[in-house]
């Protein structure tokens, strides 16, 4: 479906950030995010409390965004949100302020699954990727590699069977006694340390699946040891132990990544999620395309984490093949790629 002026409000309530983005014509127009920090006290994100602060956000979120477009809410065409996946509560909201909003203005809604819209985060700036692009999702609830076929076109080759790896950077930052979220400072921390100092053991699987179980649990019997002997290690060592840990969940990440664009013999190659923030991991694939000859893909910070405007460019794409649902749609906590 072609219409010469496509302006699409899109609303993304997965987990515990609020966002609003307008796209025009495959352009971003506005962006808005509304960060929920109630979660820090409580060591990770709570879900009620999620869905409530999202029913506080989504309003002032919305009006911010259009006020910063400078379009009416009229000139709407479209409304794309995010059915899945995510934590029921915080898509309910979403889900519910989107159909909403197109049935007042009798727009179409289009629904967007999540992990697909990191990926074509590649593709709301200049620079993008060509097909077929292999990318490394990464965030607190997935690892997967992605190949990419086209906008829409896409396949998972393979994805981790147990802990994701930014949840567990989460979870060893808590056995270090850090804030949450607790992945960014491990990161800040691991720029000071020795990446060589301790060895942490890498769990091998077969074709392109992941695994991080092994490396958390490891990590909290060397330190349980370590403390035996000197209770202070930890504050001894912090540097060293975070940059050791990142080393090798970076580490286990390239190497499925590298596999995957040799066996496929792809070169244009790029990284997503909130993860992909992560200093090491974009240090590790810049020199993974040095060596392998890809052009590689990064997107800014600010599309990396959880934003609309990633669904909103996902929803650009399914309008322009007139993919559209309708007011019996649903969030779902735990939707296969769509």
């Amino acid at each position: 479906m072609q219409n010469k002026d496509t302006i699409i409000l899109a609303i993304e309530s997965s987990c515990d950030e609020t966002s609003a983005a307008i796209i025009h014509n495959g352009g971003v127009l506005s962006n808005h995010i509304a960060t929920q920090k109630v979660h820090e006290r409580y060591g990770g994100v709570v879900p009620e409390m999620a869905s409530r602060a999202h029913i506080q956000n989504i309003v002032a979120v919305v009006d911010a965004a259009f006020v910063d477009a400078g379009i009416n809410k009229k000139q709407i065409t479209a409304v794309a949100f995010t059915q899945a996946p995510g934590l029921i509560g915080s898509l309910l909201v979403g889900v519910c302020f989107a159909k909403s909003f197109a049935q007042a203005l009798d727009v179409p809604l289009i629904a967007v699954h999540h992990m697909q819209a990191h990926v074509l985060a590649h593709f709301i700036e200049e620079r993008q990727p060509e097909f077929p692009f292999l990318c490394l999702t990464v965030s607190g609830g997935h690892t997967q590699i992605v190949l990419c076929r086209s906008h829409l076109d896409m396949e998972v080759l393979g994805e981790t069977m147990d802990d994701a790896a930014g949840e567990a950077f989460d979870k060893v930052a808590k056995m270090l006694g850090l804030p949450y979220p607790g992945g960014p400072l491990i990161d800040k921390y691991a720029a000071q340390g020795d990446p060589l100092r301790f060895k942490f053991p890498s769990k091998e699987m077969k074709d392109y699946t992941f695994s991080f179980s092994g490396i958390k649990t490891s990590v909290l019997y060397f330190l349980q040891a370590q403390k035996k002997i000197d209770p202070d290690f930890v504050s001894n060592n912090l540097n060293d132990i975070c940059a050791s840990v990142q080393y090798t969940i970076v580490k286990m990440l390239m190497a499925k990544l590298e596999r995957a664009a040799a066996d496929l013999n792809i070169k244009h190659v790029g990284i997503a999620g909130g993860v992909s923030a992560n200093s090491g991991l974009r240090t590790a694939i810049k020199e993974a395309g040095a060596r392998n000859g890809w052009e590689v893909y990064i997107p800014r910070f600010e599309y990396c984490t959880d934003n609309a405007a990633m669904i909103g460019i996902t929803g650009y794409y399914k309008y322009q093949q007139g993919l559209f649902t309708d007011l019996s749609a649903t969030p779902s906590a735990r939707a296969a790629w769509a």
